[in-house]
């Protein structure tokens, strides 16, 4: 809360917003991965210490470890029927290489969500990266679910990174299917999607930096 209450500028977010959308102009036009692991992977560094902020059951830090076992895993969750290493983003005290926050910032309202990117990025090593990923607003119905507080389009979750320091490296969507069906989409009905404004492509990641 503090971060928004004593040094947010609105002005200073539409501006990177607008920034975002000079380059990530269109959701449209956002190259598609299958899934974040596909991206953490593409990013990640043998030897790197890696924190994965909402991690629940840990499945995701499973299949990393599975193929890149020589990095450092802690988790942190407020979820405390499961073990993690922190139960707090108070709690840690040591940086990391790279920080992921899955499907998390939008559970927060805006004040708690741009709090939170401040506090994770002074957790980053110089040049380490953070990768988010959040509900793709054009998608027709993965953002409404009950406990979700705060919607971002591409580049309000752009700007909200570049708000806090962070460099804005990549901008992906996230979708995954069958393959014939996959290709149908991506391929010929494209166009369609466009036209409609409604996406098939479930997710928004972002990978950023700190320099």
């Amino acid at each position: 809360m503090q971060f928004m209450e004593n040094s947010f500028s609105w002005s200073r977010y539409y501006a990177f917003r607008r920034k975002i959308r000079r380059t990530f102009p269109s959701v449209y036009r956002l190259k598609i991965k299958k899934k974040i692991l596909d991206i953490i992977l593409e990013e990640i560094k043998p030897g790197d210490k890696i924190l994965d902020v909402g991690a629940s059951t840990q499945e995701l830090g499973e299949k990393i470890r599975d193929k890149v076992p020589s990095i450092t895993y802690k988790t942190m969750d407020i979820d405390r029927e499961q073990h993690h290493d922190f139960y707090s983003l108070d709690d840690v005290t040591e940086r990391f290489d790279m920080i992921i926050l899955s499907e998390v910032i939008e559970h927060l309202g805006l004040n708690e969500g741009f709090s939170m990117l401040n506090r994770l990025e002074s957790l980053l090593n110089k040049g380490g990266k953070i990768i988010v990923s959040t509900p793709n607003l054009h998608h027709p119905n993965r953002y409404w679910v009950s406990d979700h507080k705060t919607p971002y389009r591409h580049d309000e979750i752009g700007g909200a990174l570049l708000s806090v320091g962070f460099h804005v490296d990549k901008i992906y969507r996230i979708y995954n299917d069958q393959l014939f069906r996959r290709l149908f989409r991506i391929y010929v009905m494209s166009w369609l999607h466009e036209y409609l404004d409604v996406d098939f492509a479930k997710s928004i990641i972002i990978v950023a930096s700190k320099s």
